[in-house]
């Protein structure tokens, strides 16, 4: 599977985030021919950078599919589409065919990471109660235990580009833009301290530890991203 498409599929994986959740999409969505057409209506507060990483979605493919001209100004009410329009996956699939051709000179390597790297720091106190998986119900992360109220910290400095309860499987949820490249996300809260559009500082408190649904333990899930890729976090926290 291409990866337009399968982000695309991501849309409909978040909003089934956890066990037992029913319908996977609950939001709007438009039928075009053999083909359905999901939609995200923009609220107060929301930045498109935001909505992109609720959605498993790059900025730059919401402008493109959007035909967006400031994506610093969306306006609230209008309909985002959250998969590529028809035949983008398919001109993206040919593409990838003639990628895959043989050559004579050597791919250069993969850019796994950004150049520049940020300072992190560990955003509780406690065990890591699990580690990093990718296969974990759709939340590619870590889960530190700790106490209920327990102080979360940003891990790094940030710009707050989601705060609230509206992703499921994540409880009260922050998600912290730091550069172009780089997000972190805390899940699980039982409080959050800070807003959407506040700019914090590493080591500032943002929320209080909570419980995840069924759980008999406060935790913290945590996720970092780069380019909207789930990495694991342990790579870039420092040793404890």
């Amino acid at each position: 599977m291409n990866r337009l498409t399968l982000q695309a599929v991501v849309v409909l994986i978040l909003a089934s985030i956890g066990a037992g959740c029913g319908a996977l999409w609950q939001g709007d969505w438009e039928q075009d021919g053999d083909r359905r057409i999901y939609l995200y209506e923009v609220k107060p507060g929301d930045t498109l950078r935001g909505i992109a990483w609720r959605h498993g979605l790059q900025v730059d493919q919401l402008v493109s599919w959007n035909e967006i001209e400031n994506p610093d100004q969306i306006q609230v009410g209008r309909k985002l589409v959250l998969n590529p329009p028809r035949g983008v996956g398919d001109a993206d699939e040919s593409r990838q065919a003639r990628a895959d051709e043989p050559t004579t000179d050597p791919p250069p390597p993969p850019k796994d990471t950004p150049e520049q790297e940020l300072d992190w720091q560990w955003p509780a106190r406690g065990e890591i109660i699990r580690a990093y998986a990718t296969d974990s119900g759709g939340k590619s992360g870590i889960q530190i235990g700790g106490e209920e109220g327990q102080t979360i910290r940003a891990a790094s400095s940030g710009e707050v580009v989601y705060s609230g309860s509206g992703l499921r499987g994540y409880g009260n949820l922050i998600i912290i833009m730091h550069d172009d490249n780089y997000v972190s996300a805390y899940g699980y809260n039982r409080a959050l301290l800070v807003g959407e559009g506040d700019q914090v500082s590493k080591g500032d408190s943002i929320a209080e530890m909570g419980y995840a649904s069924g759980a008999d333990r406060a935790s913290l899930h945590f996720e970092i991203r780069i380019d909207g890729r789930a990495v694991d976090p342990e790579d870039y926290l420092p040793e404890r």
